[in-house]
């Protein structure tokens, strides 16, 4: 193991350089705040190479008593691992987003190191108060780079994220304030293991689920999602689709299912309804949209719920599924916003009827683009494939009704994306601007070009993102076991059922 405290270190990188920044000028904020990220992509890739792949459920913890019942209490297992791999990746590439930024730079690049500072401290908090005031704390420089740095209807999206999600969270930190007085602790390990009275998880479970299922965002919470998108500079939008949804989708798998276990099962049937809903729902409203963010916010909230009936299939597949969806959407969704920025920096504009036949002037744009609406789909060899298969076979144990109508998801999701695509790089050139836009800059093929490396990676060699977590999803799924809710999957006729559950656990191994 390190010799120091890289968690913190990696909370206080950031942290002072957003102090920085607000003192220096422009071209030095920019640099400082490129300098920060990318410092702190390489003290993540640190902790991915020392993390011990199937050691010790949790690592590189520190531990130091503030007062009394609060503690700075930091840890990471598999699952925090990925995820704040998957913030400390696109935080560079955001700041390299942001070169059309002008106004209060300083501020602007602080708000973002603000985040990323917010961000891990979320995956990495060991204490139930401490990860209250991280996920709560990152609304604020969310709803300030929305707020101050967003589209024309910038304050109306910034107050109906900020009034969203902070209405679910009042009710997370009641049922929290009881959970410690109940268990006498407040450490997230011990609290995973504890068994909490049957009627008092469901109380607890729905407090904790109004607050995730926000950040989700599941349906029919989910509309402060797409104004936020539209309004948004293309890097809020990065990181709001890369980083902040799945903070929902990591307190699902961190504690409503290993800590209320009795009561996600009792609660099955509300996740796989609003889950079936969304998926249908918001992708026939993504096959109507005109404007290209609003597309994609919408086909977020679809690639959403396909999480949602992966962690809730309560087995391995549904599981590792989900999470390969949370890390797979947040790499390709946080791509097609860089791309929609990058013909936006050129035209001042997101309508998709302006754009047409860009594969002729744009060709390295075009194909940036096809891989990642490949992705979104869920070609095989791509990241999307990988999570949407593992999902989809989970939910399909635990009910066939619930994995038809996610299944219809993809098939929707290949009519608006593949029809977004035609619109945009195929057919006639619509106007002259159009026609006359410069291919990618060295600038734009940074950003891009390590997301498209990452989508094809985590397609074609899973197991380097599976791997880590394995220990931490079959812990969860010991502790689901007990209230697993019978599935609609029949054995086969004329095969004995010892010999098939023989054959089920021997196939997973």
């Amino acid at each position: 193991m390190l010799g120091f405290p890289i968690l913190s270190l990696m909370l206080a990188v950031p942290l002072v350089a957003a102090f920085i920044c607000l003192f220096v000028n422009a071209p030095m904020a920019r640099t400082v705040a490129l300098a920060a990220t990318l410092a702190n992509l390489a003290l993540g890739v640190v902790l991915w190479c020392q993390f011990d792949v199937g050691g010790a459920q949790w690592q590189f913890q520190e531990s130091k008593e503030l007062f009394s019942g609060f503690a700075w209490k930091l840890g990471i297992d598999g699952i925090a691992l990925l995820l704040i791999m998957l913030s400390v990746f696109l935080m560079p590439i955001c700041v390299l987003a942001s070169q059309s930024i002008e106004k209060r730079v300083g501020e602007y690049m602080a708000a973002f190191l603000v985040m990323e500072t917010l961000m891990i401290g979320v995956f990495a908090a060991q204490d139930l108060f401490l990860f209250y005031i991280f996920f709560e704390a990152g609304l604020i420089p969310m709803y300030l780079i929305i707020g101050v740095w967003g589209g024309a209807e910038r304050i109306y999206a910034s107050y109906k994220f900020f009034l969203y999600t902070l209405l679910g969270s009042v009710l997370m930190l009641i049922a929290m304030i009881w959970m410690v007085q109940e268990a006498g602790t407040t450490y997230v390990p011990t609290l995973m293991a504890y068994d909490f009275a049957v009627d008092a998880q469901k109380w607890l479970w729905l407090a904790f689920f109004a607050s995730f299922a926000v950040k989700m965002p599941m349906w029919p919470v989910h509309t402060w999602l797409p104004d936020a998108h539209v309004q948004a500079p293309t890097a809020g939008s990065v990181i709001l689709a890369g980083v902040l949804l799945k903070m929902g989708g990591y307190g699902f798998i961190r504690f409503s299912l290993p800590m209320f276990p009795q009561a996600s099962a009792d609660f099955v049937w509300l996740v796989y309804w609003l889950s079936m809903i969304a998926v249908v729902v918001t992708s026939l409203i993504a096959l109507v949209q005109h404007d290209m963010k609003k597309l994609i916010a919408y086909s977020s909230v679809a690639h959403m719920a396909i999480v949602t009936v992966g962690l809730f299939s309560f087995n391995t597949q549904g599981l590792e599924g989900a999470m390969v969806v949370m890390l797979s959407h947040g790499l390709v969704s946080g791509a097609l916003f860089l791309c929609v920025g990058v013909i936006y920096d050129r035209l001042h504009t997101r309508e998709i009827d302006r754009y047409g036949g860009l594969s002729i002037n744009m060709p390295k744009y075009a194909l940036f683009f096809m891989l990642f609406t490949m992705a979104s789909i869920g070609l095989p060899a791509t990241s999307g494939f990988v999570g949407e298969f593992l999902a989809l076979a989970g939910i399909y144990q635990q009910s066939s009704l619930v994995a038809f109508v996610a299944a219809t998801g993809i098939i929707l999701g290949a009519g608006y994306m593949l029809y977004l695509y035609r619109r945009i790089c195929f057919g006639d050139h619509k106007n002259a601007d159009a026609a006359a836009m410069p291919d990618l800059n060295l600038r734009e093929w940074a950003m891009l070009a390590p997301i498209a490396a990452a989508v094809l990676w985590m397609g074609v060699y899973p197991e380097s993102f599976l791997a880590p977590m394995r220990n931490d999803i079959r812990y969860v799924e010991t502790r689901l076991a007990a209230g697993k809710p019978v599935g609609d999957a029949q054995l086969t006729a004329g095969k004995p059922a010892a010999h098939a559950d023989h054959v089920e656990h021997g196939g997973a191994h």
